[in-house]
């Protein structure tokens, strides 16, 4: 909990000749002590609209199978809902903020055939079992969901399908689920991470196995399903991909668990048509088997992730990579602060990091992190795209008191909802671009280009 808390400081070098250096902060926020939830994996924490942070255990709670948690970016943990293995077991995926306010994830076990499930939570802990898998639909979904912009949900199964290598499924916020596509070795097997819905409107993500060469593949899809493999991993290149980001460039950026110069795995980018640069190789001393969590683009332009294992202590690093390929490492687990660092952090609208650890921790079942490397506040928006006349969620810290907001620079209307919430419409005329909140504390600039659809 919040007394727990260890603070780290330390001085980032800058870039050669330059003669300024810029404060980082590592912070303990809180730990898990199995009560309150067990074993935090792969998904990433998703803020929602009143500002926290919510994620999910993949065990722990009241019935020792799992949790969504809360917790303020001051480090207060609340359990919002205990499962207990009707209403699903061990999710692993974390959560995603919907359009609706709402959150919605998976779980990899549990549900009415314990092949897992798709649910909806509120914030107040109201749980709603969407759909539960059934092998023949799919079965353990451990990659996290995405809301597309028509709406509906997609994501992942690991196992499951037609051919029992994994699928990739659309669900309606009713419910209704349909597999789109089921893996066959050729094309993918296992896939993992998330989805990402890429501005040309298809959908790019990765399988761990599989492929031309069995170590992995990268894959596009239509939304009606029709999937192209556009890469094969070799083991120079990778071995075992786990989810993409599109960035800001139009080209997407992942990691693999393993392979690479070294064998401990790298980042690389890929073009939509399929060339694949490798950024870096790591090599245990700045870290090993990164494949665990989705890199986020910061808001600096510069990629963040962690790795599972290396770095100083071997428990694990948080590293910044600049889109050439330069690498730093943030921080190094130490177990005590923290260990196999397998979520992927998130970028909240403080300008701060948030993470989770697997393990260690004062009770060594996990842990919930924060670094700051100095960026400022910003505001994100929900959804991230939309048409004139739409409705838009726009979260952020200190709103209250805002005069203005302009879709790359066309005027809105607006509702201050709370500190961290607006309501806004797509003004007539909007063109795509940065959104901007005019506050008493100064202009906020969103994190990414809002889309006019």
């Amino acid at each position: 909990m919040p007394g727990h808390s260890r603070i780290y400081a330390t001085v980032l070098l800058a870039a050669a000749g330059a003669a300024a250096a810029s404060a980082q902060t590592f912070t303990l926020l809180a730990s898990f002590n199995v009560t309150n939830g067990n074993n935090p994996w792969y998904g990433p924490l998703a803020q929602g609209i009143d500002g926290n942070l919510y994620g999910t255990t993949f065990s722990g709670g009241a019935d020792n199978d799992g949790t969504v948690f809360k917790i303020t970016p001051g480090g207060t943990l609340t359990v919002v809902r205990s499962f207990n293995v009707t209403n699903g077991d061990f999710p692993w995926s974390g959560l995603v903020l919907a359009t609706s306010g709402n959150f919605y994830g998976a779980t990899s076990a549990g549900g009415a055939d314990n092949d897992g499930s798709v649910f909806k939570i509120t914030t107040a802990g109201r749980l709603t079992t969407l759909a539960s898998f059934n092998v023949t639909d799919g079965y353990n979904p451990v990659g996290p969901l995405i809301q597309g912009t028509d709406g509906n949900f997609y994501g992942t199964t690991y196992g499951g399908g037609a051919n029992n290598d994994g699928e990739v499924f659309k669900i309606t916020p009713g419910g209704a689920l349909t597999v789109l596509h089921s893996f066959d070795v050729t094309d993918g097997d296992f896939p993992t991470g998330a989805l990402v819905e890429a501005t040309d409107g298809n959908f790019y993500g990765t399988t761990q196995q599989g492929g031309a060469n069995n170590n992995g593949s990268v894959f596009r899809m239509t939304p009606a399903g029709v999937l192209t493999t556009i890469h094969s991993f070799d083991a120079t290149d990778g071995v075992a991909p786990s989810g993409l980001i599109q960035g800001s460039d139009g080209n997407f950026f992942g990691t693999t668990y393993l392979g690479g110069a070294n064998n401990d795995g790298e980042v690389f980018e890929i073009t939509p048509g399929g060339t694949l640069t490798v950024l870096h190789s790591f090599d245990v001393t700045d870290g090993f088997n990164p494949g665990s969590g989705v890199l986020v683009q910061a808001t600096d332009g510069n990629l963040y992730g962690t790795t599972y294992y290396g770095g100083a202590h071997n428990d694990g690093t948080v590293f910044r990579i600049t889109l050439g390929g330069h690498l730093t490492t943030l921080h190094s687990f130490d177990s005590a602060d923290g260990y196999q660092a397998a979520g992927a952090l998130v970028q909240a609208t403080d300008g701060s990091f948030y993470g989770t650890t697997v393990s260690g921790g004062a009770n060594n079942d996990g842990a919930v992190y924060s670094l700051s490397v100095g960026l400022s506040p910003f505001v994100k928006t929900v959804p991230t795209s939309g048409t004139v006349g739409a409705a838009v969620k726009i979260l952020g810290t200190d709103l209250t008191g805002a005069t203005g907001v302009s879709f790359n620079g066309t005027a809105a209307a607006f509702t201050v909802v709370s500190p961290t919430l607006i309501t806004a419409t797509v003004p007539t005329g909007a063109t795509s671009g940065k959104i901007e909140v005019a506050t008493p504390g100064g202009t906020l600039a969103s994190n990414v280009a809002f889309r006019v659809r």
